[in-house]
């Protein structure tokens, strides 16, 4: 097939261009194309969501304020639904790297939703006129993001660690008597159970889902009705009010206008706000992760205090070796979310008078964290946390082998005695216990109390 029989002629007000002959955008969505081969990465798919339904919201309002046809209206809304709903995905094909206010991406949903209504409907649907009346960009764009990661925090986020932070909870009460080792500096340190370290992984997530229900309210407040440049030129009276009413009853999203449109045209902060929520999770996963690792590891040759289920044969040319592989996985998935909030981070100081040029690279950096961050979670709590099994022998022996534990013999002998016990013991290798009565600082009974490494993971004098 000739080129000229494959493509089609759109024209836009720089005149003609050459579009896809089944493509559904037209000439600005072409020029973008052509404009930017950079990186063969589009938008999120949640980014186009959410700008889909600003449109429907946006198409509703603007028939209620006499801007456009109750036709038109029925049409742009069908339309959005149909994009929103996701069925068509490779429609959208500009790239991460365009235009820094995300214009080329918000023509490309004006342009695809216009086409998808005007063939349904038989009525000439105007991507600029009619979908993107009382709109600009500037302001519909960055609503866009705030709006997606809205709907991605609550919808994947929350849900993926509120299942991790249940499954952390359950071996928390599982293993709450298994008694080990406790480790500081990977040191010998007095004995804690393994369930009161799943405790503290548990409480981790807890407190990183408290902090990121605190950034969703800063990304809640969205710049829609400014329009270019936050004057809200353009926009009638009450438009962003109502659309915004819309989405909140319709999405079940905490959406409100910016106080004020000028700081929230020219910065990104609640976005960045947000990304540093996600850092700290980030950070709560790869303690997770790199303790998990090393308390599995072995089986013969570490510490092997717990066993994590077997997924995958671990080595090409070792028979037999199995890895640690979600917490693996989990660490890469911080590794990426540290880069991308240093993006978000940079990108929002990228704020020039009444707008921030690098919104592009901010959205697909959040939205990216924030999938990544949902699935691995997922993972990691159906197939590694619910499945791992203590090995309570090797815990306890570790319990007792510590040196650490004649700290709770500072109370009975002092901590210079106690030292010089320790040491003893070290040197002679023999336990505390032998020592301690050997020497003739404890009788056998009041050593047992002291020693009692159960008692000593409750706190207090052991007594």
């Amino acid at each position: 097939m000739s080129e000229e029989k494959s493509m089609r002629v759109e024209k836009d007000t720089m005149g003609e261009v050459l579009v896809p002959a089944d493509a559904l955008w037209g000439a600005q969505t072409q020029r973008a194309v052509e404009n930017f081969p950079i990186s063969g990465r589009g938008l999120p798919l949640s980014l186009v969501k959410a700008l889909s339904w600003i449109k429907w919201a946006a198409a509703k309002v603007n028939c209620e304020l006499g801007l456009i046809d109750a036709e038109v209206r029925d049409a742009i809304m069908a339309a959005c639904e149909s994009v929103a709903a996701g069925n068509h995905p490779t429609e959208f094909p500009v790239d991460v790297f365009q235009t820094g206010s995300g214009t080329s991406t918000n023509m490309n949903v004006n342009e695809v939703i216009a086409h998808i209504a005007s063939a349904q409907s038989g009525l000439k649907v105007l991507p600029n006129d009619h979908v993107n009346a009382s709109q600009s960009s500037n302001d519909v764009f960055p609503t866009a993001l705030h709006l997606a990661i809205l709907i991605e925090a609550s919808g994947r986020l929350m849900p993926a660690l509120a299942s991790l932070e249940a499954s952390l909870g359950a071996k928390a009460a599982e293993f709450s008597e298994v008694v080990k080792a406790g480790r500081t500096h990977l040191m010998d340190a007095t004995p804690i159970t393994l369930g009161q370290e799943f405790s503290g992984y548990a409480a981790a997530i807890t407190n990183s889902k408290r902090r990121i229900v605190f950034a969703i309210e800063e990304v809640a407040e969205v710049p829609l009705g400014g329009t270019a440049v936050g004057t809200g030129l353009n926009a009638p009276p009450g438009f962003a009010a109502r659309l915004l009413a819309l989405l909140r009853e319709r999405l079940g999203v905490p959406v409100r206008e910016a106080e004020n449109h000028f700081e929230a045209h020219g910065a990104r902060d609640g976005v960045v706000f947000f990304s540093a929520a996600l850092r700290n999770l980030a950070m709560a996963y790869y303690k997770l992760a790199n303790d998990l690792r090393w308390m599995s590891s072995g089986p013969r040759c570490g510490l092997g205090e717990i066993h994590l289920p077997d997924l995958q044969p671990g080595s090409s040319i070792m028979p037999g070796k199995v890895n640690p592989v979600i917490p693996e996985a989990m660490a890469q998935v911080v590794a990426r979310v540290i880069g991308n909030d240093a993006a978000v981070a940079f990108g929002g100081s990228a704020g020039n008078f009444e707008l921030n040029v690098m919104q592009p690279v901010i959205a697909e950096a959040v939205l990216d964290s924030i999938e990544i961050m949902s699935s691995v979670a997922s993972q990691m709590a159906t197939k590694c946390v619910d499945g791992i099994v203590a090995n309570v022998d090797r815990c306890r022996n570790y319990a007792y082998s510590t040196p650490s534990i004649g700290t709770s013999l500072n109370p009975y002998i002092g901590y210079e005695r106690a030292a010089q016990v320790i040491k003893l013991a070290l040197a002679t290798d023999r336990d505390i216990r032998s020592v301690v009565v050997a020497e003739g600082l404890l009788t056998e009974e009041e050593a047992d109390r002291a020693l009692d490494v159960m008692a000593m993971t409750r706190g207090g004098i052991v007594s």
